[in-house]
């Protein structure tokens, strides 16, 4: 895993942004627990590239080595009809990868990246590493997405291979369309500075998606677990998304669980950083030595599009002469 977060942090509270915002607005803002955020002026390519840089740096890999690079694609590009995840090959010298965008899930598009990551890699025995790659930049310069989170600046990439330090075991996935258009961004005819994201139903985000969200993730959590032989005591620790305070709470009292100190600590200082959060708060619980070889931690993703993932991963070597269960024929290693 590698990351690039911009050195440079703002108090949200002086975003230009937030001052202009109504007041009921800033208050809720305010409430967020997000006290600041990183800003860089790099875009989300840049981003991406300086993350991936530290990925294969760090693994010891070039970058000609990559049998294919999956960029988890960017809300809003900066071009129509230009391929930024070729742009990020040719920037990298990822001469023989395998490359195109895996999206549409919002937060949680990280989930079918690894998912494809893994399908590659099944198919061809030849195929050398994956690399996923997510530079995170907000649509506008409004960073504030009412009522939900502060977005920050940063990137994060994944080298996924056969062996490595760190097993995805499992992942789970659900979406539902009935919510695909409830948060947009009104961008055509308008210009930047106009480009505000919008919540088309509050009472539907606020009430009807979180008794979804509650009830799709306790069915999912059961299922992961329950698959794969282990039980809730099997698991070190939980990590989720920073979206808010609240968020974390309501996942946390939802699940009956607690979440690793490292969410709270990475929302407060990094505020959202789309697909990026759950393995940046992964990292961060890795290097507190919050988990040791062996450990099993689950990672919790939810999107308003809406989805709902969850991955299981065990920390250490990959076993020797591990045997998957069926329904995991294929594990991949980071």
């Amino acid at each position: 895993m590698g990351s690039f977060l911009p050195p440079v942090r703002t108090k949200v509270a002086e975003l230009p942004s937030i001052l202009g915002l109504p007041e009921e607005e800033r208050a809720v803002c305010g409430q967020l627990g997000i006290e600041t955020v990183g800003v860089d002026d790099a875009d989300a390519t840049t981003l991406a590239e300086r993350a991936a840089r530290r990925a294969l740096a760090e693994a010891g890999i070039s970058a000609e080595e990559l049998g294919a690079l999956l960029v988890v694609e960017q809300r809003a590009p900066r071009t129509l009809l230009s391929s930024e995840a070729t742009l990020l090959q040719a920037r990298l010298g990822a001469t023989h990868a395998l490359t195109f965008t895996v999206g549409g899930l919002g937060c949680v598009s990280v989930t079918p990246a690894l998912l494809t990551a893994r399908g590659l890699l099944a198919a061809d025995p030849e195929l050398g590493p994956v690399l996923v790659a997510h530079g995170s930049k907000p649509v506008s310069e409004h960073r504030y997405r009412h009522p939900v989170t502060v977005n920050g600046d940063g990137g994060q990439a994944l080298l996924l291979g056969r062996r490595g330090n760190l097993t995805i075991v499992d992942q789970v996935q659900e979406t539902d369309g009935r919510y695909w258009d409830l948060f947009h961004v009104d961008y055509r005819g308008r210009h930047p500075s106009r480009w505000r994201e919008e919540c088309t139903d509050r009472p539907a985000y606020s009430f009807r998606l979180a008794v979804e969200t509650r009830n799709r993730l306790r069915a999912l959590l059961d299922r992961l677990l329950r698959r794969n032989g282990l039980t809730r005591a099997d698991v070190r620790g939980f990590v989720s998304q920073n979206l808010s305070a609240g968020g974390l709470t309501f996942t946390e009292e939802a699940l009956d669980l607690t979440l690793l100190p490292e969410c709270r600590e990475n929302l407060r200082t990094l505020g959202h950083l789309g697909p990026n959060d759950v393995f940046l708060n992964l990292a961060s619980a890795l290097e507190a030595g919050r988990l040791t070889d062996g450990d099993h931690a689950v990672l919790i993703n939810v999107s308003p599009v809406a989805a709902w993932s969850l991955l299981l991963v065990r920390t250490g070597p990959g076993r020797d002469g591990h045997r998957p269960s069926p329904q995991n024929h294929q594990e991949t290693t980071a």
